[in-house]
């Protein structure tokens, strides 16, 4: 209910900008020609969602929510790689082996240092049960004195032999148990992401040896030049595009807008405008993050558009005009259109639906998409002079 609530607020905020930007457009064209000489007047084919026209798009990758860097132990060398990039594992997987035949001839080693102690503390108590046999059978005080002491220092010699044999067979156990996990496992189901192989006789290097990226729940990274940031927000609804079919899609929010990592570079192949854009220009971009409603179709690493979501994925029929450009007279609704003669009339027309969302009324009557209007003003006059959105009607010819 929170992230419905969440697109709504951002599906008005959205359209609430579009009309401030229609606004700044036709006050901006009146300042250049002036009413003298006339009054701007656009095509209905672009004032409501389904003349919003191409919106400006974003390069994005579908990632693994979760990932897992694996760095290999200093102490040890890799003996065998079974994986490679791209290679899908399942948890219990083998990913690589550590080289066990230094630790093989260590273990060796220390099972030599464990006899010679386990002779040492033979050789004590063979000692400790010598003396006290000669210290029973002394006959002085004395005598007896000196055996007392010769013994409890050979004592401490046994205890320190017995220590010392703990301590060598604990490191018998933690080679033995090293040997056991010499092969790596995966501890997730995954994508090997990367695998860094020359890391095995770069034992300093601070990049993790490999990366697995988890299956199931997917995000989409994308990057935004810094002169955009103004045009996305954390929690705005996006849609996302295949790049293969454009009809389809996915929807999501936007989680989160990473300022803090810039990437700076000449390089925009993470960056797209359909506008254009800036392709040569040196800037920081940012990476942000998109989490999706539904994934299925989508695969790990497949690379999609994202846009805005201006309520342009739902499909309507028929004309649909901002609201802001329709007039109530009593019961009446009319428009301020050009009468295909290049003078300005005051047209009756029908209002339908309201999407209120949007913002905007379906024209049942009174209105064509070949029809040109004028922003509603106090001062208009019917059989003004009026003059058509040239830019417009350059793309209209092409």
């Amino acid at each position: 209910m929170e992230k419905k609530k969440q697109i709504i607020t951002a599906v008005c905020i959205s359209a609430v900008l579009i009309v401030v930007l229609v606004l700044c457009f036709v006050f901006g064209r009146k300042k250049e020609g002036g009413t003298s000489e006339g009054v701007y007047v656009e095509p209905v084919s672009i004032l409501g969602s389904s003349g919003m026209g191409t919106q400006n798009r974003y390069a994005g990758v579908v990632e693994a929510q979760e990932s897992w860097k694996i760095n290999l132990d200093s102490s040890k060398k890799v003996k065998e790689i079974y994986v490679k990039v791209g290679d899908e594992v399942a948890e219990g997987d083998q990913l690589f082996s550590y080289d066990t035949q230094e630790l093989n001839a260590q273990i060796a080693q220390q099972k030599l240092e464990m006899e010679s102690i386990t002779n040492e503390i033979e050789d004590c108590n063979a000692q400790i049960a010598a003396l006290q046999a000669e210290r029973d059978a002394a006959a002085s005080e004395d005598a007896k004195f000196d055996y007392t002491t010769e013994i409890q220092s050979v004592q401490n010699d046994l205890k320190q032999a017995q220590y010392n044999k703990k301590s060598k067979q604990l490191e018998i156990d933690q080679l033995n148990e090293s040997i056991k996990n010499s092969v790596v496992t995966s501890k997730m189901a995954g994508v090997v992401k990367t695998l860094n192989e020359n890391q095995s006789n770069e034992q300093s290097s601070d990049e993790a040896f490999m990366t697995i990226l988890a299956t199931g729940d997917y995000r989409v990274k994308c990057m935004i030049n810094e002169q955009n940031m103004m045009d996305i927000g954390e929690g705005a609804p996006v849609i996302l595009r295949s790049r293969v079919d454009e009809n389809q899609t996915w929807t999501g929010i936007i989680a989160q807008i990473d300022t803090e990592a810039p990437q700076s570079s000449n390089s925009n192949s993470m960056y797209m405008e359909s506008s254009g854009g800036d392709e040569t220009t040196s800037s920081s971009k940012y990476p942000f993050y998109v989490t999706l409603e539904q994934s299925e179709g989508l695969m790990l690493g497949q690379h999609v558009f994202v846009e805005m979501d201006y309520g342009q994925g739902v499909v309507k029929n028929g004309i649909w005009l901002y609201e802001t450009y329709l007039v109530k007279d009593g019961k009446d609704t009319y428009v301020w259109a050009d009468n295909g003669k290049g003078k300005l009339e005051k047209r009756k027309i029908e209002p339908g639906d309201y999407d209120e969302a949007l913002g905007e009324y379906e024209i049942k009557s009174g209105l064509s998409k070949e029809d040109y209007v004028a922003w509603p003003e106090e001062t208009l006059k019917e059989g003004v002079k009026t003059i058509k959105d040239t830019l417009q009607t350059d793309e209209d010819e092409k």
